[in-house]
């Protein structure tokens, strides 16, 4: 038999792992550690109790979130092996077998982070204990890695710094506790994470979603504020701040943390952009998040998102402008929304730099921020507009931050945008305005194609298609389009081609004439006609392909009534059906019933060869046996034309 481990105690040694996980400034009394490097946990058999490999067998179990899933990357349960995983959670021996059994355990290095449970599962179940998980910007695996040691003794171990603050001529250093070590503030920082909306409405989802640092930057840009939930701060900017505190006063992110958590939740007033940042930078430094306080100076406020400041003035001077432009901003105050909740970022900064605006998130407003141009109207009383002045050189300066390992401010301008006024730095700003416009339409950089088509698709006729293609790039391309028709039956498989055209010149829309001698012969009764376009790119290589399946419309069948519908008397139809093809149709039959109309029979009636552009012509006689609405239905069948359908509704009276 296995020999039970159920009468255990298990030490988490926190004062050695804390210490390896770089957590030990959180405290040495509970176990806080780095995913994706290994921790070490030591199991205390009962007395007379040996571990004994081969034969004491047990697995592992870790839960996070009310809802632990297997799937959803939050509770994971495993067994013993040689040695431990960097992919998965393991466990593996690290002491010769005895009463006391020394287990290194290892996290994948992009599991959710949080609060866990771990649990000892030998057939029945002995809960060992709670740990909390951190990212681990120490792990070249993890997405917050970085690879400068001095870097994350900066943006994740400083518990100080300075935030930036004035003007252009004057740019003044303010110092900040960050304080994402003190006590109770990694408690508050997880509380804060299960408070935001998106744990309410889907707790699965949220934490699972806590495995990435996108989405959880994102919930904390939205929890500093509390616009939209049970956020940390107020804003305001009114200047009157009796009921509260003034943005001003606060130097410290702890007591601003302590006031919310210790209030149930209720939002501290109050906070302008630099107290919304540097919170914001407390709680990402505090769950493992490098994160820096960056100020901008002359920051644009773009709200109606077209990548221009519009200041506008009436014919007395006074500003009815919607935009701004800050003395100085800093992120992430919520100015507008993003996906419907008051948040900002994250967005690349190569995209900011480069103008790539259509990469999530909030690229366009952020761009603005950095690199709007100015442009000033005056607003006549009989409405007309007209342009003052305009400037692409009043926004985004001095972009600051604290220096690493150093009390110097260190201007990152150049990571942001190229040198004002460059060449580069306006073929971006062009760039950024072309993919913000695809972005609005709903449009991605690069080659666009598709399949127009004519409105009048007649079976029988000749008639255009036309492959149309976009260039959506600054570049102009060289490419190769091949467009070409083939016939389809209905359950998609292709028959005889009936179309085709190549073209090296790069037409923005290239006809492809359908002609009837060349689909006529073997297109079926289901008149359908696949559309098929490749394009070929020379540099780079690259293809793209656009489909489309058109159906032929069929000629109607006109019906008739000839005479006064009435219950047991003789009625008349004139039936007539145009001959589309520019061809004769043979063996032409017309079919039509009726239930209450034809007493139960089909009436067929055979009309021989009809000539191209002939009407096909049928006088059909019944005697309607039952009063109410009924139906006349016909049916048009020839060697060449089949399966056309026809009706007519028809009140019958006593």
């Amino acid at each position: 038999m296995c020999e039970s481990l159920l009468h255990i105690r298990c030490d988490f040694e926190s004062r050695i792992n804390n210490t390896t996980h770089h957590t030990d400034q959180n405290g040495l009394d509970r176990l806080i550690v780095r995913r994706g490097l290994p921790f070490t946990i030591t199991l205390h058999l009962k007395s007379g109790s040996q571990f004994q490999a081969g034969v004491s067998t047990f697995r592992l179990i870790v839960e996070t979130g009310p809802l632990p899933k297997e799937q959803s990357g939050t509770k994971s349960t495993f067994s013993l092996t040689d040695s431990t995983s960097k992919t998965a959670w393991s466990a593996s021996i690290t002491s010769p077998p005895g009463n006391v059994v020394s287990l290194s355990v290892s996290s994948p290095p992009d599991v959710p982070i949080g609060l866990y449970s771990l649990t000892l599962d030998q057939g029945q179940k002995v809960k060992l204990g709670e740990f909390v998980l951190l990212f681990n910007p120490w792990c070249a695996k993890d997405a917050v890695y970085m690879e400068e040691e001095r870097d994350r003794q900066e943006y994740v171990l400083s518990q100080a710094g300075l935030i930036y603050k004035g003007t252009t001529k004057r740019i003044k250093a303010s110092p900040w506790t960050f304080g994402q070590f003190e006590a109770g503030m990694l408690d508050i920082c997880l509380k804060l994470l299960d408070e935001n909306p998106k744990y309410s409405l889907d707790v699965d989802a949220d934490c699972s979603g806590r495995r990435n640092p996108v989405y959880v930057t994102r919930v904390i840009s939205a929890m500093i504020n509390s616009n939209d939930d049970k956020g940390v701060l107020v804003g305001n900017w009114s200047g009157d701040y009796d009921d509260g505190v003034r943005p001003s006063h606060w130097t410290d992110s702890v007591a601003i943390l302590h006031q919310w958590a210790d209030n149930c939740c209720q939002r501290v007033r109050y906070g302008q952009c630099w107290v919304f940042a540097a919170v914001a930078c407390t709680v990402s430094r505090a769950l493992g998040i490098p994160c820096r306080v960056v100020t901008n100076f002359g920051s644009a406020h773009d709200t109606n998102s077209n990548l221009m400041i519009e200041f506008l003035y009436d014919e007395d001077g006074n500003d009815i402008s919607d935009d701004s432009v800050w003395n100085f901003h800093v992120d992430p105050t919520p100015q507008e929304k993003s996906e419907g909740v008051f948040c900002c970022g994250p967005v690349p900064l190569k995209a900011i730099k480069e103008g790539e605006l259509t990469l999530k998130y909030d690229a366009p407003f952020v761009f603005a921020e950095v690199n709007a141009d100015v442009v000033e109207y005056m607003k006549l009383t009989n409405g007309r507009m007209v342009k003052m002045r305009g400037s692409s050189m009043d926004v985004g300066h001095f972009i600051s931050t604290k220096a690493v390992g150093s009390d110097e401010r260190h201007d990152i301008t150049h990571l942001y945008k190229y040198p004002e006024g460059s060449l580069q730095e306006r073929e971006v700003y062009e760039r950024a305005k072309h993919h913000h416009e695809l972005q609005q339409k709903g449009e991605e950089p690069g080659l666009k194609v598709k399949i127009k088509v004519s409105p009048d698709m007649d079976i029988g006729a000749d008639f255009d298609v036309f492959a149309v293609v976009t260039n959506n790039t600054e570049a102009d391309k060289t490419c190769r389009v091949m467009f070409y028709a083939r016939i389809v039956s209905y359950d998609g498989k292709p028959g005889a081609n009936c179309g085709f055209i190549e073209d090296l010149t790069m037409e923005k829309r290239l006809p492809l004439r359908l002609e009837y001698v060349d689909y006529g012969d073997t297109i079926t009764s289901d008149r359908l006609i696949q559309l098929v376009l490749i394009i070929i790119e020379s540099s780079p290589r690259e293809f793209h392909k656009a489909k489309r399946t058109i159906v032929l419309e069929n000629p109607d069948i006109a019906i008739k009534l000839l005479g006064e519908p009435r219950v047991n008397q003789k009625l008349s139809a004139q039936i007539s059906l145009q001959n589309p093809l520019p061809e004769p149709l043979q063996n032409c039959f017309f079919s039509v019933m009726g239930a209450g109309l034809t007493d139960g029979r089909i009436l067929i009636q055979n009309v021989g060869t009809v000539g191209p552009k002939q009407e096909a012509k049928y006088t059909v006689e019944f005697t309607p046996t039952s009063t109410g609405s009924r139906t006349l239905t016909v049916d048009f069948d020839s060697d060449k034309l089949s399966n056309i359908k026809g009706y007519l509704n028809i009140e019958i009276k006593e």
